[in-house]
């Protein structure tokens, strides 16, 4: 059990969340678990455990909830993807890995998390959408949301994603997130075309996207696609069109792909998911006297190494840990930043460089794909080992855990 923080001046263990997606609670759970008084701050007005779509979260990740003791709790709604099986726009297999994640609906994941908080007595308030934040000490906070209320404390943590208001409130010099030429969509389905449930997650290298689906025990198939896009496009272009319109355009985009991806698309069920694809780049600073940004707010990656939620998940018990082990708040968020900062940052360029070969131009470039995957794949397994294999042991000290591997 990790030693518990002592606290010199009433109202220091207060610390202010922004964002109760799946970063916040985490990290609430953490300082709760050394003596801080955290409280969870969420723009929505109330859950929606249905929203978004799904996710693979590595073994780096799944170490952060153990650490917790709640990996079982957390995931027990998710599978294990045991397997990725590549193929060619023809269906031919032209690669294998072996994997070990777990995939998961996020709506359920944020639930479970956000519940595990909520019966560890952190306060959770809805509708509380951050405007401003005014730094009015060292050691005082105040955070102003648009329903006209206010909240104080000694810190306050934004973990509300890569359109953070707290970024934009406190270090409004920061970079905006860059459109990474891509669009993404995800969806569930349900048809016998998929096969069966094996723990394989199935990528498909189209014509003109990357489609990957599993079906998971039940028959449910769980699906994404991702495309290039040179343009950016408009704000509110996700919600300017149908689902219906959609899914004629990703049938339009992989007709001559193999008939699984087009089956699986007609036999969606339910919204289709759709959005541009983001990551952001380097900020000069993720903390300002007593304001640190973590997760998606201070470094958002792109979808294509599965990464995420893990990264951010990641973040948490660093965060903790310095937070824990250095009183002057400043100190722990220097350390903290000093400490992540080359991971992620070495993680994001990857991803984003991933997602740059996924689907080549011309015959000649698929033929050499094809030929060259498996050598590739065996290159990544290392690659993962890297990814997966990180470990930050939650009753450490603070300062060993610059050699966390």
């Amino acid at each position: 059990m990790p030693h518990a923080r002592t606290f010199d001046t009433p109202g220091d263990q207060r610390v202010l969340i922004v964002g109760c997606g799946i970063t916040g609670p985490v990290l609430a759970l953490f300082l709760r678990d050394c003596g801080f008084e955290p409280v969870l701050y969420e723009g929505r007005t109330e859950p929606d455990d249905a929203a978004g779509s799904f996710l693979n979260l590595g073994p780096n990740g799944r170490g952060v909830l153990e650490s917790l003791g709640m990996a079982e709790e957390a995931l027990g709604a998710g599978e294990p993807t045991t397997q990725l099986v590549f193929a060619n726009h023809r269906g031919r297999t032209i690669g294998k890995n072996p994997e070990r994640t777990t995939v998961i609906k996020r709506g359920l994941l944020n639930k479970a998390l956000r519940e595990a908080a909520e019966r560890a007595g952190v306060p959770v308030e809805f509708g509380k959408r951050l405007v401003g934040v005014d730094q009015d000490g060292p050691r005082r906070v105040t955070a102003r949301f648009a329903d006209g209320t206010t909240a104080r404390g000694a810190l306050l943590i934004g973990a509300d994603g890569i359109n953070s208001a707290t970024r934009a409130a406190v270090f409004p010099e920061a970079p905006a997130p860059s459109f990474t030429q891509g669009v993404g969509s995800g969806g569930f389905a349900r048809t016998k075309g998929a096969g069966e449930a094996d723990g394989v997650l199935r990528m498909v290298f189209g014509l003109r996207g990357f489609f990957g689906y599993q079906v998971l025990p039940g028959g449910e198939v769980y699906w994404f696609e991702n495309h290039t896009e040179t343009v950016e496009p408009a704000k509110g272009w996700a919600a300017s069109i149908t689902d219906e319109q959609w899914r004629a355009e990703l049938l339009r985009r992989h007709a001559a792909d193999h008939r699984v991806v087009a089956g699986i698309l007609r036999a969606t069920e339910g919204p289709i998911g759709r959005w541009p694809l983001y990551d952001l780049p380097s900020l000069p600073t993720w903390h300002r006297q007593n304001v640190c940004l973590l997760g998606d707010a201070a470094h958002a990656i792109s979808p294509h190494l599965g990464q995420g939620a893990a990264l951010g998940m990641e973040d948490t018990v660093v965060l903790a840990t310095c937070l824990r082990d250095e009183a002057d708040p400043a100190r722990a968020f220097a350390a903290f930043e000093g400490i992540r900062r080359p991971r992620v940052e070495d993680l994001v360029r990857r991803a984003r460089r991933t997602g740059g070969h996924m689907t080549p131009n011309g015959p000649v470039g698929r033929a050499l794909r094809d030929l060259m995957l498996p050598f590739f794949l065996r290159l990544g397994l290392k690659s993962a080992d890297d990814i997966y294999g990180y470990r930050v042991p939650w009753d450490a000290a603070a300062p060993d855990h610059a050699a966390a591997r």
